[in-house]
């Protein structure tokens, strides 16, 4: 189903990847729309028992292209550094891919206290007042990994 890499020399093996999605800060959350367009954007997530977790507004582009078609893909990018002697760059990157569909009750609260926790863990109470007071405006959205990569230049 998955294309194997071009670069298998660069390949780095699943522990890494899954290590690249928690240490990571933002992603690229790809997905394609009815019009046949692919759409990427960056958001800020958390990694979570083996899956990828974002919170939204109740409505926008990423949600009707979920809607759409539910396979999607999530990039995250971590250490780069120039090489400029050799007009490249040392890097780190994994890929998932998998399917996304919306969480609610429990397992949309437990997220929402992990991306607090991953982001402003300083403000865990504040961050709690928060989740039971606008809660019910924010979606949040899992991504089930079905595939990962992971490559690196070091």
């Amino acid at each position: 189903m998955f294309k194997e890499m071009r670069r298998k020399d660069r390949s780095i093996d699943n522990e890494q990847a899954v290590d690249l999605l928690e240490k990571g800060k933002f992603g690229v959350l790809s997905t394609v729309g009815e019009n046949g367009y692919a759409y990427g954007v960056p958001l800020n997530y958390v990694y979570s028992e083996g899956k990828i977790y974002f919170h939204c507004a109740g409505e926008g582009c990423k949600l009707d292209n979920i809607k759409f078609n539910n396979r999607v893909s999530f990039c995250v990018v971590g250490n780069t550094e120039p090489i400029p002697e050799k007009f490249s760059y040392k890097y780190e990157s994994a890929i998932a891919f998998g399917r996304a569909t919306e969480v609610h009750d429990k397992e949309k609260e437990d997220a929402l206290i992990a991306l607090i926790q991953k982001y402003s863990s300083e403000f865990m109470e504040k961050g709690m007042e928060y989740i039971k007071k606008d809660s019910t405006k924010a979606k949040v959205i899992k991504i089930e990994i079905e595939h990962l990569t992971g490559k690196a230049r070091k």
